[in-house]
C-alpha cells in the first residue's frame, strides 16, 4: 500500500506546486513545457518502451497526436483551476472525471453496467453540482471561476477515454506515454520560444527547474499507480478506490488546513458524496 500512498502524495503535490507557482515566481506555461520533456525522458529511461511499436501495426499516431495536443491545454487549465477555485474543488473534480469515463465505458466500449456502479454513478453526478455550487458571500477571493473545475472534470475524462481507445488498438502504455509526452512538448516549446523572442515571457531557469519537479511528480504519480496495480493485481478495485479516495481526502486536508480554502455547505457535502461514489464504483469493479 505504500506505493499507493506515494502515488496519492505525488498527485496532490502537483496541485500544491501549481498553488504555490505565483509565490515561487514560476511561469506556469514554461513549467508545463519542461514537465513534458521530463516525462518523455523518464518514460524512455525507466519504462523501456519497445520503440519498434512506434512504427508497428498498433501505432496510434492519430490518437497520440490528439492526446498530445489536448494534454498541455488541460494541464494549464488544471493549474488555473487550482489557483482560482482551490485544491479541494480541483482535485475532487479531477477524480470525479471517472464518472464520465464510466459512461463512456458503458456506451463506447461495451462494458456492462452493474447495479453498484450505477449507484456510484448517481451519487457522483449528485456530487458535481454540490462541488460547483457558489458559497455565500465572503468566500475566498480566489474562488471566482467555477467553470474551471468543470473543464478539468470533462477534460480528464476525455483523456481517459482516449487512453482506453489507444489501448484497444494494442499499443503498449509505455509507448503511448512516450509518444504523447513528446508530442505535447514540441508545440509547447515552440510557444515558449515565441514568447521569449517577442519579449512577453523570457525563458527562466527557475521555471525550468519547476518544470523538472512537476515532471517528476506527474510521472511518479502515473508510475507508482501502475506499480501498485502490478503489486496488487488480485485487487484492482482496491487500488482504484484507494487511489481516488486518497487524493480526495488528502487534497481536501491540504486545501482546507494549509491553504485555508473556504467551502460552502454544498461544497462540503460533495466530499462524502464523491468518496462514497468512488467506493461504489471501485466495488463494482471487483
Amino acid at each position: 500500500m505504500w506505493l499507493l500512498a506515494l502515488a496519492v502524495l505525488c498527485s496532490v503535490a502537483v496541485s500544491v506546486l501549481f498553488r504555490l507557482a505565483p509565490r515561487l515566481r514560476l511561469d506556469v506555461p514554461q513549467a508545463v513545457t519542461w514537465n513534458y520533456l521530463t516525462g518523455a525522458l523518464l518514460a524512455l529511461g525507466l519504462l523501456h518502451p519497445p520503440l519498434a511499436e512506434l512504427q508497428g501495426p498498433h501505432a496510434s499516431w492519430g490518437w497520440w497526436l490528439l492526446l498530445g495536443l489536448l494534454l498541455p491545454g488541460l494541464f494549464l487549465v488544471l493549474a488555473a483551476s487550482v489557483r482560482r477555485a482551490g485544491i479541494v474543488r480541483t482535485d475532487i473534480a479531477q477524480r470525479l472525471s471517472l464518472l464520465l469515463s464510466l459512461v463512456a465505458a458503458f456506451t463506447l466500449f461495451g462494458q456492462r453496467a452493474g447495479g453498484v456502479q450505477l449507484a456510484g454513478l448517481a451519487l457522483g453526478l449528485l456530487a458535481i453540482p454540490c462541488l460547483l455550487a457558489r458559497p455565500r458571500a465572503g468566500a475566498a477571493p480566489e474562488a471566482v471561476d467555477w467553470r474551471l473545475p468543470l473543464v478539468v472534470l470533462v477534460g480528464w475524462a476525455t483523456t481517459d477515454v482516449l487512453f482506453k481507445r489507444i489501448s484497444a488498438d494494442g499499443a503498449p502504455l509505455s509507448v503511448s506515454l512516450l509518444a504523447t509526452f513528446a508530442i505535447a512538448f514540441v508545440p509547447m516549446l515552440a510557444w515558449q520560444l515565441w514568447r521569449h523572442a517577442h519579449g512577453t515571457a523570457r525563458l527562466q531557469l527557475r521555471s525550468a527547474v519547476g518544470g523538472l519537479v512537476l515532471g517528476v511528480l506527474n510521472f511518479s504519480n502515473i508510475g507508482l499507480y501502475l506499480a501498485a496495480h502490478r503489486a496488487l493485481s488480485h485487487a484492482p478495485a482496491t487500488v482504484f478506490a484507494t487511489m481516488n479516495i486518497g487524493v480526495v481526502v488528502v487534497g481536501t486536508l491540504v486545501g482546507a488546513l494549509v491553504f485555508r480554502e473556504r467551502l460552502g455547505r454544498l461544497n462540503l457535502l460533495a466530499i462524502p458524496l464523491a468518496v462514497v461514489a468512488i467506493a461504489l464504483i471501485g466495488h463494482g469493479m471487483g
